[in-house]
């Protein structure tokens, strides 16, 4: 894999950043003034989310390089005024941050699902599409105390598509710029770096601040009352103001909490981290009482608590204007002590102090080991609480699980946005929202388009438009089942949730691994397929008679894509019982049936009087296997099938990968590119194959957490088709031409089981199943074609125009290097493999027979 540093970003005193340079003062006056206009060409082009998440990991990757050239680069602007410890932890927490997995996890959380910008239906039933689009120009004006939020906020607009003008505070180090010219590096397109411009200049220049704010369409800016007031001032009337401002944040103990010595410790260390500058840092402990004495007790054994945390961590030198604010506080609290109202319990070198106060109002501290005592029984948090909601953020909530539950609901009806365990106030998880908000949907617009019954088989409105931005494939090695297998061995379990094995068509039944979120992903994009094959889930009755049980995953599968369309189905499954099931559609009403086209051919045949009587069948789709055209003309003709259509192209270990349109012909499939990356190779050579021409299909799945299934072999082989369908979609197209096992050497010759089944319909009308058998024989190989007894009665004949159509068939057996013989033989003689029920088509005994 790339990364981030492949091309080097020049360490430059610049301050400013602006699509791909760094750049001077007076240059950048001179372009802000053209900023509509730049906005105006940049919005114009779609910025596509699988192009951001690529940059971001690439660049997460370089961060996590100890001694990497970008993690060195980076250190080293960032250490120019900040310590180097806090410098390490703030690019680690950058990495962890804009890794691939934390970014799903936000996109799904907040847009749900990773193509958000793609104009897709919400409901299948109707043809309705929605998506996310950009806000369009989004201005962030940063705050100076912490160092990863300007960036991390860029990356958000990045993700919703957004031109991004970032303003970073004089004062700041240029991190946000060069980090932000790293993450553009890593995007060989430079459409990152397009939409990335960063900016450091005083909120003093106010003529800069109004070029930045007049042709915005969202502003967010962090900060202060008074910060936001002056921000708001140059926002033109329209434009969306994010404001991410100051908030208090508190914990709340109930008698049995504050008892606890381990909550207390907890409580301490939570203070004294980050010197409570961050917003979630407790400023107040709050007691479940109403006593004067409980307040002032506890602020005596809780001032041990908070002096052995402190001792553990160093504590930075203060500011004048710090000090002159403990200062204040301190001595305004110890001349109340006089009243009786407040207590003082403060380290001797200053280091730390527990300011206990008989009054519940809510009080910020001066911070800095500071924090405050009150009492707040809960029958009064309502009414001492709801006057601040503007303010509040977190609270950590110490008490039995009654407690909590209760008192949750408490606080955030007070205004609460955040409940933590005590000691938990300032950790977070990937996707949380901040300040009761999810950033991404600030950023983004709710867009829709209503489109008519022409679009039913539309699933994504994108793909009449153009074609999907789809990444490179990675350099390296092929990957096979065998090295999918041993991945296995060594999967994290976080991401082992869901476990399927193959049906064992190929050989040995194989396992593969999912997490719930994959699984989901790769399920409602093989919905959007079915959609474009013309299943209608208002109107169509699905019966799902897919096999199911050990583990095999059709049946499962087919019944989560029939659930995410909202579709109406009969979740009967494969069966022996062919009579009950033939019932079963009949009495709930199916008119389309979903299965394996051998258990299909069987169904239909053993129940062909049922069937036939009750004609409503009007929709087959299949998956697995293909039906020959003289099975296809049968069930249209006999049984007035209108449809019959390739549920999915897809594997157990990938997943879906392509799906037939109402447009598709024989085995020509969509390539499902929001999946997958593909590409053609050469059959003898690790090379691309010329347009057009057949070749190994080479997958690398772009949304698989734990498993890295890049440049994996299929099995199967096949090729592009040329031009836009005729469904106008401009997703790419491929013609499935077989698996490699479709191909066999016998006799010196190869030989295709394709073949055989083609000559046996033009040549002979057959319609039924049909099986190659090889075996080492008795001096020579044996070669035998089985066919079912019901459609050809005599293999002679069939024998004969297998030799006759087939003249590699015929030089072997007569130079006498094969023997050569066809079979009729009842549909149970025919071997299927145990799992899905999928029919064998070449059974090569030699191995077995040496």
């Amino acid at each position: 894999m790339t990364t981030a540093s492949a091309t080097a970003v020049p360490v430059t005193a610049e301050p400013h950043f602006w699509q791909g340079s760094f750049i001077g003062d007076e240059e950048a006056a001179g372009r802000l003034a053209e900023l509509p206009e730049l906005a105006a060409r940049t919005l114009a082009e779609p910025l596509p989310t699988e192009l951001v998440l690529s940059a971001c990991q690439q660049l997460a990757d370089a961060l996590g390089t100890p001694d990497g050239p970008v993690r060195a680069r980076l250190l080293g602007v960032l250490t120019d005024g900040t310590d180097p410890e806090e410098a390490s932890a703030t690019l680690s927490e950058i990495a962890e941050a804009i890794a691939r997995p934390a970014l799903e996890r936000k996109l799904r959380r907040e847009l749900g699902g990773l193509r958000p910008e793609r104009l897709t239906r919400p409901d299948a039933r109707e043809t309705t599409f929605e998506a996310w689009a950009p806000v369009g120009l989004l201005v962030h004006i940063a705050p100076g105390n912490a160092a990863a939020v300007a960036p991390l906020s860029v990356i958000e607009g990045l993700l919703t598509g957004n031109l991004n003008v970032l303003k970073t505070s004089s004062g700041d180090t240029l991190l946000a710029q060069h980090l932000l010219a790293e993450l553009a590096a890593a995007d060989p397109t430079g459409a990152l770096a397009r939409r990335i411009v960063v900016l450091r200049f005083s909120s003093a220049r106010t003529e800069w601040l109004r070029l930045l704010c007049e042709p915005a369409d969202a502003v967010a800016v962090w900060g202060g009352e008074d910060a936001v007031r002056s921000v708001a001032g140059l926002v033109p009337a329209g434009c969306r103001l994010v404001e991410w401002g100051h908030r208090i944040s508190f914990a709340y103990l109930t008698r049995d909490a504050w008892s606890d010595e381990a909550t207390l410790d907890a409580l301490a260390a939570d203070v004294c981290r980050f010197e409570q500058q961050a917003c979630s840092s407790p400023q107040v402990i709050y007691l479940d009482t109403e006593e004067d004495g409980d307040v002032f007790g506890f602020a005596e054994r809780f001032a041990a608590h908070l002096a052995d945390a402190s001792a553990k961590l160093p504590r930075p030198e203060l500011e004048p204007a710090e000090h002159a604010e403990i200062t204040t506080t301190e001595l305004i609290a110890r001349l109340e002590e006089h009243l009786g109202l407040t207590r003082v319990v403060a380290a001797e070198d200053r280091s730390w102090r527990v300011l206990a106060d008989t009054r519940p109002a809510l009080a910020a501290s001066p911070l800095n080991r500071s924090v405050w005592v009150k009492p707040l029984p809960r029958t009064s948090v309502m009414t001492v609480l709801r006057p601040m909601r503007r303010y509040l953020q977190t609270a950590a909530i110490g008490g039995s699980r009654a407690d909590v539950a209760r008192l949750s609901q408490a606080m955030v009806a007070a205004g609460v946005l955040r409940v933590t365990p005590v000691g938990g106030m300032l950790d977070s998880y990937h996707g949380e929202p901040h300040d009761g908000v999810y950033a991404l949907q600030r950023y983004s617009r709710r867009v829709a388009v209503r489109a008519g019954e022409a679009f039913a088989t539309t699933a994504c409105l994108d793909d009449l438009a153009a074609p999907a931005a789809v990444p490179a494939a990675p350099s390296g090695p092929l990957l096979d089942k065998a090295g999918v297998q041993e991945q296995l061995r060594t999967l994290a379990p976080e991401h082992a949730h869901l476990y399927f094995r193959s049906g064992g068509s190929t050989g040995a039944p194989a396992l593969s691994v999912f997490t719930n979120a994959d699984y989901d992903t790769q399920m409602r994009a093989a919905a959007d397929g079915l959609l474009a094959a013309g299943f209608d889930p208002a109107r169509d009755r699905a019966a799902n008679l897919f096999f199911c049980g050990g583990m095999y995953g059709s049946f499962i599968s087919f019944f989560s894509i029939l659930e995410r369309l909202n579709a109406t189905q009969l979740p009967i499954a494969a069966g022996t019982d062919h009579a009950a099931t033939a019932e079963a559609l009949v009495t709930y009403g199916a008119d389309t049936v979903f299965g394996m086209p051998s258990y299909l051919w069987q169904l239909f045949h053993s129940q062909s009087a049922t069937l036939r009587a009750y004609g409503r069948i009007r929709k087959v789709f299949y998956g697995g296997e293909h039906f020959t055209a003289e099975q296809r003309r049968v069930l249209t003709e006999d049984f007035g099938v209108e449809v019959i259509r390739s549920a999915s192209y897809g594997s157990t270990d990938l997943g879906p990968l392509g799906y037939q349109c109402a447009r598709a012909e024989g085995s020509v499939h969509h390539v499902l590119t929001d999946l997958h990356t593909l590409e053609i190779l050469d059959p003898e050579a690790d090379r691309p194959v010329p347009a057009g021409q057949p070749g190994r299909l080479v997958f690398t799945s772009r949304t698989r957490a734990g498993q890295r299934l890049e440049r994996y072999q299929i099995g199967d082989l096949g090729r592009a088709a040329e031009g836009v369908c005729p469904c106008g979609s401009h997703t790419p197209r491929i013609e499935l031409l077989g698996r490699y096992g479709d191909v066999v050497r016998v006799g010196t010759y190869f030989f295709n089981v394709r073949r055989f089944i083609a000559v046996a319909e033009e040549e002979l009308g057959y319609r039924g199943e049909l099986q190659l058998i090889l075996d080492a024989g008795d001096g020579r190989e044996q070669a035998t074609v089985r066919l079912d007894e019901r459609y050809a009665a005599d293999g002679a004949p069939a024998r004969a125009a297998f030799l006759a159509a087939i003249p590699e068939l015929h030089s072997a057996v007569t130079e006498e290097l094969l023997s050569f013989s066809v079979e009729t033989a009842g549909t149970a003689a025919f071997e299927r493999t145990p799992t899905s029920g999928k029919l064998r088509t070449v059974i090569d005994r030699r191995q077995t027979t040496l």
